[in-house]
């Protein structure tokens, strides 16, 4: 009783959260925009009471995070459907037959017998059924384990995935409490992401894994600050195997490894200075263990379909986008076509010259220093694309958390607004809300940036 008394408001609050979470999983229809918005808005406005008004304590929050992802356990992905690619992948791939050689609408393998076919093909759409499969192999262990375990189901299959990346959460949360530990942040900072309902729609709810990529991206972080430098490579390595932003962070390790002071991190077993040698020892373990996810598929037609895959998300696709609009804009105007095949080909060159100049230029000698450049190159990156899908936010989300800055925070709010796309008369992009979306995220940034502008940047 005297519990109840302590907690009556937090408690009425779960209880009314969960009745949204309810709503979210198994009422919404993706095309109600109204309807989504007005959920997720009242969700982020508790989550806010939860973690910032009501100093509660770490269980407190740690159970209203686990309570809140098992509502969605029964539930179809509403949000998005590329879950039924996943179970395509996972169903070909038990089978024996690469996900990477067959796209599912080509009729070279309707001699293939999978679970549900044309329900699948029907579920993930034309356009996803006419590409080959760009989910690197991690991801693809885990969809063969969901057709191990439910081949015949999707409601099943749905399940295995969804414990999976529960589990992949909950593993963050670990992690991500032992690092802010470390760097002397509040612990509570975790739970802007763990509790965070862009991250239980998206990830739990909607079955997108980039939780897993960042579940081995944070236990490495967490074992290269204890100085396991060897078993954080291989951490990264599968991390990259899993989702392949990571590869965007490599250059960033420079000068976390080449130190010319001594620093109160102590590494490579009670060594305090790294040098090059070990900087190329890393990023070998890193380049072997990722190396060997993709090896039972390597052939020179899974080189050409992957790499074609991945080239559409530069050249071909576009969403949400917010730099790349306003260039495509000029471009109408100048010469009156779409510039994406060539200012597809551009943007990715200058991502890497900015997280080239945050490698070379910029203090990244402590944990903390080179997850805030990883906040900024992965923002940047996005910035820049030509398509954020919003799960795509996980990534700076939870860097953000170990870090003083809070424009990811921001972000996963505003990134709804895409869901605005997606009404009753088919696909129709609202470009004011998509810039309504990025003159909030980028003004809080310059905001957030304004104080050190004359310091340090980006420190």
């Amino acid at each position: 009783m005297n519990f109840i008394k302590l907690y009556k408001i937090p408690l009425l609050l779960a209880v009314l959260s969960i009745a949204f979470y309810i709503s979210f999983a198994y009422d919404l229809e993706r095309s109600d925009f109204i309807q989504l918005i007005s959920l997720y808005a009242a969700l982020f406005f508790t989550t806010y009471l939860f973690i910032e008004k009501f100093k509660l304590n770490f269980w407190f929050l740690a159970c209203l995070g686990i309570t809140f992802r098992l509502v969605f356990t029964l539930a179809i992905p509403n949000l998005s459907q590329d879950f039924y690619r996943f179970l395509w992948d996972g169903r070909l791939l038990l089978q024996g037959v690469s996900p990477y050689l067959f796209t599912p609408d080509s009729k070279t393998i309707v001699n293939i017998s999978v679970a549900q076919f044309q329900v699948l093909i029907e579920g993930m759409g034309p356009l996803n059924a006419s590409h080959f499969s760009n989910y690197p192999p991690v991801n693809q262990l885990f969809f063969a384990v969901a057709a191990m375990f439910a081949g015949k189901s999707i409601l099943g299959s749905v399940v295995v995935l969804r414990v999976l990346i529960f589990l992949a959460d909950v593993g963050i949360l670990y992690f991500g409490k032992k690092i802010l530990g470390k760097l002397n942040l509040p612990v509570k900072n975790i739970f802007w992401f763990f509790l965070n309902p862009f991250i239980i729609i998206e990830l739990t709810g909607n079955l997108h894994f980039e939780g897993v990529m960042l579940f081995f991206l944070v236990w490495a972080l967490y074992l290269l600050f204890k100085g396991k430098w060897v078993w954080a490579a291989f951490l990264i390595g599968i991390s990259i195997s899993a989702k392949l932003i990571p590869l965007l962070f490599l250059p960033l390790f420079l000068k976390y490894f080449i130190k010319k002071e001594v620093s109160t991190e102590r590494v490579l077993n009670g060594v305090e200075r790294f040098n090059l040698t070990y900087l190329l020892r890393f990023y070998t373990v890193i380049f072997i263990s990722a190396g060997i996810t993709f090896l039972p598929f390597l052939s020179f037609e899974f080189i050409q379909h992957f790499s074609a895959t991945i080239a559409l998300w530069f050249q071909n696709f576009e969403f949400n986008a917010s730099v790349y609009y306003l260039i495509r804009w000029v471009g109408f105007q100048i010469v009156g076509w779409n510039v994406i095949g060539t200012v597809g080909k551009i943007l990715p060159v200058l991502v890497l010259l900015f997280v080239l100049g945050l490698a070379f230029f910029r203090k990244n000698k402590t944990l903390r220093q080179l997850i805030t450049a990883m906040l900024f190159a992965v923002s940047i990156y996005f910035l820049l694309s030509t398509t954020v899908h919003p799960w795509y936010v996980a990534t700076p989300l939870l860097l953000s958390v170990f870090t003083k800055y809070k424009f990811p925070i921001v972000w996963s709010f505003m990134v709804v607004l895409s869901y605005s796309a997606y009404g009753e008369n088919g696909f129709d992009e609202k470009i004011w809300l998509v810039a309504l979306e990025y003159l909030v995220v980028i003004g809080f940034v310059i905001w957030e940036l304004y104080p050190f502008c004359h310091k340090n940047y980006f420190q």
